[in-house]
């Protein structure tokens, strides 16, 4: 049997003793690195990219969190997993991490900790792009002031960037220009401060204006 039968098959790399002996031999000749990247392969695709999107402080409370699967359904577990995540990343200059079965990326900004979740075999890029579009919209109706008090007194504003980027689990938007000028289209229902909603507004009717010179 060849590789490619195997995953068409979706055969794993465990086999047993009803496994033919052609076969066993085959897995180990077979590479580790090729039988994980063959585990991936027979994956079924999916849009449902994101698990959680999170924030904490620089204490590891909670001051967003947004879970799109059952993975974690209860606050009690949610909770645990956010100490877990906050004490094996904050002390750390990386941006990416596996944890509990999951792949995380992450950036800090002077007391505030971002977090964008998906599975063990998701695309940390696609990720990542979440990641910079969240902080990068955040930056922009923030007027650069990315901390904690500003970020608290905008919330309403965090949920609707949030939710712009993704739905369900689905990245919709990468592009954080786009998310602020939906953001400011929605701007009646956002208590946002006066400087940054002149802001963002100044921003869309630039725009709207460029859109229709092309």
């Amino acid at each position: 049997m060849l590789i490619r039968d195997l995953i068409a098959n979706k055969h794993t790399k465990s086999f047993d003793r009803r496994t033919p002996a052609s076969n066993r031999f085959l897995s180990l000749l077979t590479p580790r690195w090729l039988r994980r990247n063959m585990d991936a392969l027979i994956l079924e695709p999916s849009l449902y990219t994101v698990k959680a999107v999170l924030i904490l402080d620089n204490d590891g409370e909670r001051l967003y969190a947004k879970y799109y699967d059952e993975t974690y359904p209860t606050v009690k577990e949610q909770k645990a997993f956010e100490k877990n995540i906050f004490n094996k990343t904050h002390r750390t200059d990386s941006e990416i991490a596996l944890l509990e079965g999951l792949t995380v990326v992450y950036k800090s900004n002077i007391d505030l900790y971002f977090y964008v979740i998906g599975s063990s075999h998701e695309n940390e890029l696609m990720l990542m792009s979440v990641l910079n579009c969240l902080f990068d919209s955040l930056s922009q109706m923030l007027r650069k002031n990315v901390e904690k008090r500003a970020l608290l007194e905008n919330m309403e504003g965090l949920f609707l960037a949030v939710d712009e980027i993704v739905d369900g689990g689905v990245i919709l938007e990468s592009d954080p220009q786009q998310v602020v000028h939906r953001v400011a289209l929605r701007g009646d229902d956002v208590p946002l401060t006066e400087q940054t909603v002149t802001q963002v507004l100044q921003s869309a009717k630039e725009q709207i204006k460029w859109s229709l010179l092309r």
